[in-house]
């Protein structure tokens, strides 16, 4: 039973907490479902890379491949933000969870018969698809199964879900594979785990959101005037599409990062060690918003993130051997995902229930789509210069970035541009 607003409850939790966003019986019900099918995610996040650069032995092939995976917010977040603010949000979410059901499956079977990679390519491309159908509609839903002073909290556990599962994700790998697991059976695993979805969105009550009443292509392109209209989304959205591509390239390219750097075999112990290094990281800078750190500025934990970041990246630059990049590794991770998740949380707070998907799309546009168009960039240039200097330039940007993403700046520059506005209209 959800707690009653006003009742006992309610008064002994902390609003904004991760807690109190935790004691909405739906929203934990969808939280512990995401959570499932998140460990399957990556599962094979980790595990597609590794089988792709084993392969052929080219960070280029590995990026073609991530593309797949991200490259699809490119061209479908947009048309997907258009309807979900106008759907009914369950039926919409049930159909991309089958989806990417569906491509898993059909990847798992090329994997287990080493199909060509254009095979591996097409399969990931439908589950790329299906994610980014799936990922504006999944994050403008979460937020109305909680109360709006629950946002951070509930933010901070969609954070947790993610990066919980980056750490479970390789240790799960490391200990199967001397067990006899190849890569297809993590594949199949992960196809399973979407049913947890499938099966709590038919058990728990999502509101309906009414629609504005516009036309198709004014819904189609206003989320960008939305995010147009306003200083702070502007300043996010822009953050965000340059750190993808400069600071965050090495995510997608982390098999090739961790052999010519570090020196690690991308397919041994070692490397998912080092990943889940990251990925703890990850998740303690993402929970963090709505634990550790609840209560504090929101705005100002977006530039200790990119500080944070741009320090971890300079570690991953000059580290030699195993030891210090499993270090710099949790540095950069803290701070990778304390900055995006206080950029998320920042922009839902200025956004309209009726308005979040539309905006989300946008943001995913930019954030996921943006990612592998960096390493499309940047994996032949690693293949041909190896990679130290990728790193360097991704902590240059992000030390830029925590200069530059001021929100309380631009929230005072725009606060005081209103009047103005208002004397010369």
């Amino acid at each position: 039973m959800n707690p009653v607003p006003g009742g006992d409850d309610e008064r002994l939790r902390r609003a904004g907490s991760a807690r109190s966003a935790l004691a909405v019986r739906d929203f934990r019900r969808m939280f512990f479902a995401s959570f499932g099918s998140s460990i399957g995610t990556w599962i094979q996040n980790v595990v597609l890379p590794i089988y792709v650069y084993d392969r052929t032995d080219s960070a280029t092939v590995v990026a073609v491949i991530i593309f797949a995976q991200l490259g699809p917010y490119i061209f479908f977040s947009l048309p997907a933000g258009a309807f979900v603010d106008s759907v009914d949000r369950r039926t919409w979410l049930v159909g991309t969870q089958t989806m990417m059901l569906s491509f898993s499956v059909l990847l798992a079977y090329f994997a287990a018969h080493d199909a060509p990679m254009w095979a591996i390519f097409v399969a990931q491309l439908g589950v790329g698809i299906g994610n980014a159908l799936d990922r504006p509609a999944w994050t403008a839903m979460l937020p109305s199964l909680v109360d709006p002073r629950d946002l951070a909290g509930a933010a901070s556990l969609n954070g947790m879900v993610l990066n919980m599962a980056r750490i479970l994700g390789p240790l799960i790998v490391a200990g199967f594979t001397p067990l006899g697991a190849e890569p297809w059976h993590f594949f199949a695993a992960n196809a399973a785990t979407y049913l947890f979805v499938i099966f709590t969105l038919f058990n728990v009550n999502i509101p309906r959101i009414e629609p504005e009443k516009i036309s198709g292509w004014q819904r189609f392109v206003s989320g960008i005037a939305i995010a147009r209209s306003r200083p702070v989304i502007v300043r996010l959205m822009l953050s965000i599409v340059s750190f993808a591509i400069l600071s965050l390239s090495y995510i997608g390219l982390f098999p090739a990062i961790a052999a010519l750097n570090f020196g690690i075999d991308e397919t041994g112990a070692t490397y998912k060690w080092l990943y889940a290094v990251w990925a703890f990281g990850a998740a303690l800078g993402g929970i963090g918003i709505g634990t550790f750190m609840s209560g504090r500025d929101v705005r100002l934990m977006i530039r200790w993130g990119f500080l944070m970041t741009s320090i971890g990246l300079v570690g991953f630059g000059v580290a030699r051997t195993a030891a210090p990049a499993f270090v710099a590794g949790f540095v950069v991770g803290f701070g990778y995902f304390l900055a995006t998740t206080a950029m998320t949380t920042v922009l839902q707070a200025n956004l309209a229930p009726n308005e979040r998907g539309r905006v989300l799309a946008l943001w995913f546009m930019m954030f996921g789509g943006m990612v592998p168009i960096g390493n499309l960039v940047f994996g032949p240039l690693i293949d041909r210069f190896g990679a130290r200097w990728l790193m360097f330039l991704g902590a240059a940007w992000a030390l830029f970035l925590a200069k530059w993403c001021d929100i309380r700046a631009v929230e005072r520059r725009a606060a005081t541009a209103q009047p103005q506005t208002r004397r010369t209209s």
